[in-house]
């Protein structure tokens, strides 16, 4: 083979590697979305002084942290797996936590402790860092949303919550919904009555 030859093959391969890798994530995402279990996790305010980020609308979690007996037994970073359950007004609570990947038929969720909190002997938690923290919209949308999110948060009169669909450890985001409506249309409802004016 010439030098020609091989560098175009070259070409092919990484462009074929590089379709994969994406379409691999899309096709393991959608596989979750099918056959998972969907779950509805309450969002909390986000720090005010965070920067807007321009593609996507950075989520907090208000159910994300468990009560433990020793707190020096856990690390911050350390790798978890979630067992969840469902409250009587159906949104997403920890029932356990353990390094071991559970063999029952529960749902959970591999993930990590963002930190252990250290309250003073039964009151010690666990915070949990969720992987889906980050919400990816349209970037025309996404500063709209954001701001509507953080409004939405501070008003207790509203129920804003993440749409998360859970399959064999892996979770994926679909929604963030406020009042039972999805953010994105929100958004789009009130920037067309904008144009409108």
């Amino acid at each position: 083979m010439n030098r020609k030859t091989i560098l175009w093959v070259a070409f092919i391969v990484v462009a074929l590697v590089q379709l994969y890798v994406p379409a691999q994530m899309i096709w393991e995402s959608e596989g979750v979305i099918a056959a998972g279990t969907a779950y509805k996790f309450n969002t909390a305010p986000v720090d005010p002084t965070d920067p807007f980020r321009g593609k996507y609308i950075t989520l907090n979690y208000s159910d994300n942290s468990i009560k433990i007996e020793n707190a020096d037994d856990w690390q911050n970073g350390e790798q978890v797996y979630v067992t969840l359950f469902v409250d009587a007004e159906g949104f997403a609570q920890i029932k356990s936590v353990s390094r071991e990947m559970p063999t029952t038929d529960a749902d959970f969720l591999k993930t990590k402790i963002d930190y252990v909190s250290y309250e003073g002997g039964s009151e010690d938690k666990l915070i949990i860092d969720y992987p889906f923290n980050r919400f990816y919209m349209e970037e025309s949308k996404a500063y709209d949303a954001e701001l509507e999110y953080r409004k939405t948060e501070m008003d207790t009169s509203s129920n804003t919550y993440a749409l998360v669909y859970i399959k064999n450890g892996r979770a994926v985001l679909k929604d963030v919904l406020v009042n039972g409506e999805p953010i994105q249309e929100l958004v789009e409802s009130k920037q067309s009555k904008h144009e409108e004016n």
